[in-house]
């Protein structure tokens, strides 16, 4: 099936499950949406979240989508449920492969997950975790400056180190071997994280599991495309096309990427 495949983030961090997505199904034209003009979504209300969620997959739904990938965990954490109930098809969030993920790699049964204030006050990585392992213990920490610093573009350097060295601080009197990048933007500042952590801990993301999830479920109802698409993938945000462009160009490698504004009201 030729339609494209939407995934939609509250900014620029929904970029590293794309990043995965090309990887894995390099045949598959995708659709993007960043809101990075109503970024960050971590500290905003469920209802608030949910308002914005629907906005960007209606607007991928006009355009003929064959399945959406929700990249940003606040929002997975608060509209998974009533997407899946009401989309015309499959929906994908990022919390249960995150958790997958964790679960496989965890030698102690302890996992730190790292998240928005609104993905950790859910409690849905918590959920997640003790429905596949009901003895696994978790760490959870909020850290609301992260977003803010990576959708700024300063996420190298010093400056992001050591704002990841003093966030991460609440860590050193806590016992766990993995933790879970519980926000789709923390990719971006994985090597601070890892530093901050020690070599003891296996930091890991959500995009690798959710584009194995993503590619199962498009073989389930045979929706791969065969062959390569002829359109190239398209990259919608709310907010400052430079900005975005320069995540995506550094990110992503694409050269001169197909960009375009989009409102909301």
């Amino acid at each position: 099936m030729n339609a494209p495949i939407g995934v939609i983030d509250s900014g620029v961090g929904g970029l590293t499950v794309v990043k995965e997505l090309m990887r894995r199904l390099p045949n598959e034209q995708f659709l993007y949406i960043g809101d990075t003009a109503r970024c960050p979504y971590g500290p905003r209300s469920a209802t608030e979240v949910r308002k914005f969620t629907w906005q960007m997959a209606e607007a991928l739904k006009a355009q003929s989508i064959k399945m959406l990938v929700v990249a940003c965990n606040t929002a997975t954490a608060v509209a998974l449920e009533s997407l899946q109930k009401y989309c015309p098809f499959p929906v994908v969030g990022v919390i249960f492969p995150g958790a997958r993920a964790a679960i496989k790699a965890t030698r102690r049964s302890e996992v730190c997950i790292l998240g928005t204030v609104g993905t950790i006050h859910s409690g849905a990585y918590e959920l997640a975790l003790k429905a596949l392992s009901s003895s696994c213990h978790t760490v959870p920490l909020a850290c609301p400056a992260f977003v803010p610093l990576v959708e700024s573009g300063e996420y190298e350097g010093d400056f992001a180190k050591a704002l990841v060295e003093k966030t991460l601080e609440p860590l050193q009197k806590e016992s766990f071997d993995t933790l879970i990048l519980g926000c789709t933007h923390y990719p971006l500042l994985q090597d601070h994280i890892e530093q901050a952590v020690g070599p003891h801990v296996k930091v890991l993301s959500s995009a690798e599991e959710t584009a194995d999830e993503v590619d199962a479920i498009l073989n389930y109802y045979q929706k791969q495309r065969e062959l390569p698409s002829e359109q190239p993938h398209i990259f919608y945000t709310t907010g400052s096309i430079p900005m975005f462009k320069t995540i995506i160009t550094k990110w992503l490698e694409i050269e001169n990427p197909t960009i375009q504004q989009i409102s909301f009201q």
